[in-house]
């Protein structure tokens, strides 16, 4: 029965729930491919904010093929699986990353949350309730491409930042992304991470090329937040598994970071409907119901 009423009241938006989660930012990171740094960028970019003195909770949401613990050597006894079957709880499941970060891992094999059972819904709610006054940013790593799961966790989130390189088909991949959440769920504010660059030049043009397409045939507002240039310290750091930032605070690609999460931060978070941590969560129970 409690269960049920915090299942009721977490989708229904009703109360102190909602305000609570207010606090929370959540942030989906996609690309259009893979092989474009999109989870190396989610890592370093919660590292950075961790640095700033926010909370910071990372959601594995590439549900079939989770890589954040191996990217980061960490080897997490639980996973969502075990969450959602109520075998264990929150802070059981969750690892500590580098600076504090937390983690959220996924598995290969784990549910869709887009397919909960009855018991995994009222187990999540129940786990959940109260996460949103616990973090002041949610990041989540969403597989790449345009499956319906990717979708799914873009439109739940409170914004949308898209990770792109100069590649032609990472640039092409992108913007059919960009069209599909915009002609399926009316997504028009996208933001622009340009990674893997030679130089700041070089992503203001891929920046160009993207958003003058979006502006014109999607009309869609395209932000640039920043680029990462290439950094031969970055493939060091993924051999030894671990942040760039962590291993090489002072290389080009972390100063980077730095300058891209204080560009998120010092933008307001999107106000209205798609607000925090809780709305996310609130999102994902009423597909389910």
């Amino acid at each position: 029965m409690d269960q049920a009423v915090t299942l009721r009241s977490i989708a229904q938006g009703d109360g102190e729930c909602m305000e609570r989660g207010v606090r929370t930012r959540v942030i989906a990171v996609s690309s259009g491919k893979g092989g474009v740094g999109k989870t190396n960028s989610v890592v370093n970019l919660a590292v950075a904010f961790a640095e700033m003195g926010k909370r910071v909770l990372l959601l594995d949401a590439d549900l079939g093929l989770g890589n954040l613990d191996v990217l980061l050597g960490l080897a997490p006894r639980y996973n969502l699986g075990h969450l959602l079957r109520n075998e264990r709880t929150m802070e059981e499941v969750m690892v500590k990353g580098p600076s504090g970060i937390m983690i959220l891992p996924a598995s290969s094999g784990v549910t869709e949350l887009t397919d909960l059972s009855t018991e995994e819904r009222l187990a999540l709610a129940s786990h959940l309730e109260n996460m949103g006054a616990e973090f002041d940013l949610m990041i989540i790593d969403t597989g790449a491409g345009i499956s319906s799961n990717v979708l799914f966790f873009n439109i739940a989130a409170q914004e949308i930042v898209v990770v792109v390189t100069p590649e032609p088909t990472s640039i092409t991949d992108a913007y059919a992304l960009m069209k599909v959440l915009l002609r399926k769920h009316g997504e028009r504010t996208f933001k622009l991470l340009v990674n893997q660059v030679k130089s700041k030049k070089e992503a203001v043009e891929v920046y160009r090329k993207i958003s003058l397409a979006a502006e014109r045939f999607l009309s869609v507002s395209v932000d640039f937040i920043g680029c990462v240039l290439y950094d031969e310290n970055v493939p060091k750091a993924v051999v030894r598994q671990q942040a760039v930032m962590e291993v090489y605070p002072d290389s080009r690609a972390s100063v980077c970071y730095r300058e891209i999460a204080k560009e998120i931060s010092d933008l307001p978070a999107r106000a209205g409907l798609k607000g925090g941590m809780q709305f996310f969560w609130r999102q994902i129970l009423n597909r389910t119901v």
